[in-house]
Parts: C-alpha cells; sequence; structure tokens
C-alpha cells in the first residue's frame, strides 16, 4: 500500500476550531492497546483519529461507541509503509486539524532464529513497523506542534527493550530502538514544549501475546493499561513501565549479571516464529 485510503463518512475538510475538543492521532487503533486507549479518550470527551489497517473493524468500533463523524474519524493505512502512515497524518491536518497527542502504538511481534534465511525478513519487517513505523507517525505533525508549542508524541515500546530474550532477537531490539528514539525526540523536542513519552508495556492481553508459550508475570487486560497510561501521558512522564511491578523486574533485569541472566533464561519458550 503507497496511500492510505479513507472513510466516507468525514467531517467538512479544514482545520478544527480552536473551541473544539482536544484531538488524539492513534494508530493501532483496531484492536488491543490502541482500541482501549481510545476507548479512555472516548470517555474523556476527546475526538479521535483512528488509524489501522482494518478500516471497516474501526468504523464498527466507532458506531458502537457512538461516536460520530464529529467525534471520530478512521483512516486505514498499513504503519509498515512510511508514506501510507505520513498521508494518514497529513489527512488529519486537513479534516481534524493538529492534534493534541499522537500515539504511535501500531507494532508486530514474531520470533526468530537468525540461523534461519526467511528470518531476516523478519527482522526487517519488525524494525520497519516498530521502529520507522514509529517515526513516520510523528513525522507530519512535528513541525506543527513546535510551531504551535505544545503537544505530546507517546511511543508505545515494551519492558522487552531492557534485555535480550532468547528467540525475541527482532522484537527486543525494536522496542530498544523505539525507546531509545524517543529519548532522542525528547531532547530535541523539549526546547519546542512538545513532550516525548515512551511506555514500556509490561505483558498485557492482546492478540500479539495470545499465543506465548511461557509465563506471562503481572499480566494486564488493555483496559487496565490504558487507564494506567493516562495519566502518564498527561504529566509527560519521559518513561514509564506499566505495571509498577514490572518496573521492579526490569530494573533488576538490568543489573542481573550477563551469566546469571542466560542461565535465568535458559530453556525458556520461545515466541512463535512466522512460519509456525
Amino acid at each position: 500500500m503507497t496511500e492510505a485510503q479513507f472513510t466516507e463518512t468525514r467531517p467538512a475538510p479544514g482545520p478544527a476550531p480552536e473551541a473544539a475538543a482536544p484531538l488524539v492521532f492513534i494508530t493501532g487503533a483496531s484492536s488491543g492497546i490502541g482500541q482501549a486507549l481510545a476507548q479512555q479518550y472516548a470517555q474523556r470527551g476527546w475526538r479521535l483519529a483512528l488509524v489501522a489497517r482494518r478500516a471497516a473493524q474501526m468504523e464498527a468500533w466507532a458506531r458502537a461507541q457512538g461516536l460520530g463523524p464529529d467525534r471520530a474519524a478512521v483512516y486505514a493505512a498499513d504503519v509498515g509503509d512510511p508514506d501510507a502512515i505520513a498521508a494518514a497524518g497529513r489527512e488529519c491536518l486537513t479534516r481534524q486539524g493538529l492534534p493534541d497527542v499522537v500515539i504511535a502504538n501500531a507494532g508486530i511481534s514474531v520470533g526468530m532464529d537468525t540461523a534461519e534465511r526467511e528470518d531476516l525478513d523478519v527482522m526487517r519487517d519488525t524494525l520497519q513497523v516498530n521502529v520507522l513505523g514509529m517515526a513516520a507517525t510523528f513525522h507530519p505533525f512535528l513541525a506543527a506542534l513546535r510551531e504551535r508549542r505544545r503537544g505530546t508524541l507517546v511511543g508505545i515500546a515494551s519492558v522487552a527493550a531492557v534485555r535480550g530474550m532468547p528467540g525475541h532477537g527482532a522484537y527486543c531490539a525494536s522496542k530498544a530502538a523505539a525507546v531509545a528514539y524517543c529519548e532522542s525526540l525528547r531532547g530535541e523536542c523539549r526546547p519546542f514544549g512538545v513532550k516525548v513519552v515512551a511506555l514500556l508495556p509490561g505483558y498485557v492481553a492482546t492478540p500479539l501475546t495470545a499465543r506465548n508459550r511461557y509465563p506471562m508475570p503481572f499480566l494486564l487486560t488493555a483496559e487496565a493499561f490504558a487507564q494506567r497510561a493516562l495519566p502518564a501521558i498527561d504529566r509527560g512522564t519521559p518513561r514509564r513501565v506499566i505495571p509498577w511491578p514490572m518496573a521492579i523486574v526490569a530494573v533488576l533485569l538490568r543489573i542481573l549479571p550477563d551469566r546469571l541472566f542466560d542461565r535465568l533464561f535458559a530453556g525458556r519458550g520461545r515466541k512463535h516464529r512466522k512460519h509456525e
């Protein structure tokens, strides 16, 4: 897909008036964390710009929530295609105005084995979506946010960014890169009053984790994660691991000597590879 596709039901073109409710732009909004975040913002009375590959599913959800075209617009775009997601952002600017919060949530999680040639493609695709897709999500809004000198960019990373887990090379590398990218962007945006927040979920019950074949301590529902995430976004917290017990685990894993870390995770179940 090289161009974003948009729904037929749309508000009148042109930037939203100043008196309009605040606007949040969310990628990966058709399920899991993205949809749960959309629900939380809808309950607050915010307007929604919802991006997903499955536009029909997203539209059905918006209708079920009673959200008319004045409250929610759906943009069908593949975050793995930088041109498509950037086009969706530009269309949002035209149709709904400049968002107050931009959430780069869309991501993929697939196991890999470097010995297998096809898994090199898995790593490329994972980095494309989880890192480049995040930057492409922020890109169309950044100049205008800096000029306005207000707004928040949110990158959904993962506690998997803390240490590289066996069989998770592509995913852990992508999430570590996403955290580092958000940290770099935060320093660039601070002089302009724009906040950058990196959220690191622990285990969240979503379609991405449903088939995991290993223990998932402190598992949260997507709704519980979203409820905890919004206060961190409101405050512009630079980095937050959710839930807090997983933050303690993350610190311990980070300081654990490599030999002990390797022993601890020896024989641990690995994430399913693409062709399994």
